[in-house]
């Protein structure tokens, strides 16, 4: 019989569980799985759900239990609502009767398509960058690019906050990764100055994202470009979470800023506007796209997209650029203003600058979870985040905005997450002072400051 004991369920984090002990590999792995149950049968484990239907902004999930529940939904990456678009599915099947449903091989032999050479090139003219490597997903782009580009001898300059795709990639690459304070250009130039007193004969790479999935802020991208130009570096930037979905033709922050064809290397994921997953990396170099293809082993060595995903994410640049494109960013960003108004006027914090990521901060961790599980009894789907992806006692929901969320849900859902937050408030203060701290945790340097080493999601 399990004991179910809610101080310990709102204890520790996933970072407690990442350092393994013991000689059995699939013993030592089991005290995660009882700390993961005690927040199971406490109602506090909020992952794994499992969608019901189309995710929508209204639709039906599961938790990893089973147990279903309907509610406007804040937590679909789908910041155009392309996946479920009518045009979207039509080509998908045409595609599907024409192609099957399978590339059947790696891009590096015969697993390219007519439909992924064409998005390809559909991709070069939209970000005016010449050259382009798709790979299977996203995270398989972010890790590619670094693990193929860099090697042992080399130096990586990284956003603390980078995805993990991005931290993985370089710590798979060289132990030389130096991270910087969050958007701090001033940490940057420090490090490559340092860098580049002591080492004149490998390579730098700086890591960014230009959207920020966790915070919702935006990095000066030209004064990057600039500090890598002066010091000898390549800048890689992250387009995963604003491409297609904000900024001037739908170019997100890059085309915002006037960067367009003007930065090294773009990478960038179709799983968040594009209604589909992969992902690719772009720049001008043919020399670079050649290397990538035959030495960035995420793609080498895995089947490529799907003629289906190819054709899709095609049709979906496509709409980004019409007239239908720019409606639906234009709704999109007035259902996100709508709901950091909305929040605001609830005394409730939307951190960040107007993108699809709406972040709503909760503070510490035992708090955040006894709200997320209470969310779906107000009608509500979110994801809750916290450490070690963000950093310890800044536990957040992390709502995803799409331009079908009707702009009365926008007072209703702020209203929800308020009284939510309100109730589990209470609950904490019976368990708050008994709640066990998390063990002692690794760190890394940040700007020459220990920090808590985290991955963002």
């Amino acid at each position: 019989m399990f004991n179910v004991d809610m101080d310990q369920a709102l204890a520790g984090s996933m970072r407690d569980f990442r350092e393994l002990h013991g000689t059995n590999l699939m013993t030592r792995v089991t005290p995660f799985f009882e700390w993961q149950t005690q927040r199971r049968e406490c109602g506090l484990w909020p992952y794994s759900r499992a969608t019901q239907e189309a995710p929508l902004s209204v639709c039906t999930a599961a938790d990893d239990r089973g147990h279903a529940f309907t509610g406007l939904n804040f937590a679909t990456q789908d910041y155009l609502g392309l996946s479920s678009d009518a045009e979207i599915k039509a080509v998908a099947k045409a595609v599907i009767d024409e192609y099957g449903v399978h590339s059947a091989g790696s891009s590096a032999l015969v697993g390219n398509t007519k439909y992924s050479l064409r998005l390809e090139e559909t991709i070069a003219r939209f970000l005016q960058l010449d050259h382009v490597v798709l790979y299977p997903t996203g995270w398989a782009a972010g890790y590619g690019v670094i693990k193929g580009l860099v090697r042992p001898a080399d130096h990586v300059v990284m956003d603390g906050l980078s995805h993990a795709c991005l931290q993985e990639g370089a710590y798979s690459a060289t132990a030389n990764v130096h991270l910087h304070g969050h958007l701090n250009l001033s940490s940057v130039r420090r490090h490559l100055k340092r860098i580049r007193a002591k080492d004149t004969t490998n390579g730098i790479l700086v890591v960014t994202e230009s959207l920020f999935s966790m915070d919702s802020d935006t990095p000066d991208l030209k004064v990057l470009q600039d500090l890598c130009r002066e010091y000898d570096a390549t800048l890689l930037v992250d387009v995963a979470h604003d491409l297609g979905a904000l900024g001037p033709g739908g170019r997100g922050m890059i085309g915002e800023q006037g960067l367009l064809g003007k930065l090294d290397i773009v990478m960038g994921s179709f799983s968040k506007t594009f209604g589909s997953n992969g992902g690719f990396v772009a720049c001008n170099a043919a020399h670079v796209k050649q290397y990538l293809k035959y030495y960035g082993s995420s793609a080498t060595f895995s089947n490529a997209m799907s003629p289906v995903q190819a054709a899709t994410v095609t049709k979906a640049f496509e709409i980004i650029q019409s007239d239908r494109g720019r409606e639906l960013r234009t709704r999109l960003l007035d259902r996100i203003l709508a709901l950091r108004d909305a929040l605001a006027a609830e005394g409730l914090e939307a951190m960040g600058n107007p993108s699809p990521i709406v972040p709503v901060r909760v503070g510490e961790e035992a708090l955040a979870r006894l709200v997320s599980r209470t969310l779906p009894q107000f009608g509500v789907i979110a994801n809750l985040v916290e450490y070690p992806a963000v950093a310890k006692g800044d536990a957040r929901l992390r709502m995803q905005m799409m331009p079908s969320h009707d702009r009365a849900d926008m007072r209703i859902v702020a209203a929800r997450l308020r009284q939510a937050i309100e109730d589990a408030r209470l609950e904490y203060l019976d368990h708050g002072a008994a709640v066990i701290p998390s063990r002692p945790v690794a760190h890394a340097v940040v700007d020459d400051e220990p920090r808590v080493y985290a991955h963002s999601g």
